[in-house]
């Protein structure tokens, strides 16, 4: 190591024992993706699609050119979110992402498959590999916000994702049960690993609001979400209702017509407002 030595290695041209080697992955040469932000819970069924497609259009809402990766390959629910059917395209220069009504730049598996259906039976370093290709393979250009939706846990994929994508932070996604504080913890641990910040949490699910005398009843249970932020220092919280209309926009691939300010503070944030 040399006597100057500032221990960056990311800008140093000597090589020497305690160089840092670095495992993140180049983008296409004619992509350009500002910020990223990545979508992240312990378990599954939370609702992490919906928080990244309601953030995704909360951004591009905002004005600013939207990417979103969808990084559960063997799960993968975005297109449907949008209402993207159509096949991913590409030339020479490499793929090109399907675009949402609004404009919001999409890779998903299931724009790849023959089928939407089909399934994809693929052992973990492909499925690694897969998500990689759509950081390394896609043209993204000009993308203010990319997020990404990630698969539940902290096996192969969010580990590569960490790995090779520099992700700029994260947010968690949780229900109102009582292992909640259980699934942030291993989530928030994970993010600690990988020096990645938590800027927020968000509670799916959090209550249902009578529509007609507007009392919110927590049919899981009240909620502990406030508990599990203090422990863990998230100052960002944000609860998304159990709303019929949320629900078929999914289904219907119609999310960008969402009605909703539960992620405002939380989109501010992130966006920097």
């Amino acid at each position: 190591m040399s006597a100057e030595c500032n221990h960056n290695c990311d800008s140093c041209a000597e090589k020497c024992s305690e160089q840092k080697t670095s495992f993140l992955e180049n983008l296409n040469e004619w992509s350009s993706v500002k910020k990223v932000i990545a979508v992240v819970s312990g378990k599954g069924g939370v609702g992490k699609s919906l928080v990244t497609s309601l953030l995704a259009v909360s951004s591009q809402r905002n004005g600013y050119n939207t990417a979103v990766l969808d990084a559960d390959i063997t799960g993968p629910s975005i297109p449907k979110a949008f209402g993207i059917h159509e096949k991913i395209k590409g030339n020479k220069l490499g793929m090109i992402p399907a675009k949402s009504k609004t404009g919001i730049n999409v890779m998903s598996v299931n724009l790849l498959l023959q089928n939407e259906t089909d399934p994809v039976v693929w052992r973990g370093p492909i499925i690694a590999g897969t998500v990689k290709q759509f950081w390394t393979d896609v043209i993204w250009e000009d993308i203010d916000n990319m997020f990404i939706d990630m698969p539940p846990g902290t096996g192969d994929v969010p580990l590569t994702v960490f790995q090779s994508i520099p992700v700029d932070g994260i947010v968690i996604v949780t229900s109102p049960q009582e292992l909640v504080s259980m699934i942030v913890e291993k989530a928030v641990n994970m993010a600690k690993m990988m020096k990645i910040p938590v800027l927020g949490i968000v509670e799916n699910m959090s209550y249902f609001e009578c529509p007609s005398c507007k009392e919110k009843h927590y049919i899981y249970g009240e909620s502990n979400i406030e508990k599990a932020a203090e422990k863990f220092g998230i100052k960002n919280i944000a609860k998304i209702p159990i709303n019929q209309k949320l629900a078929a926009a999914c289904d219907k691939g119609t999310i960008e017509l969402f009605e909703g300010d539960w992620l405002d503070g939380l989109s501010a944030k992130i966006l920097g407002e």
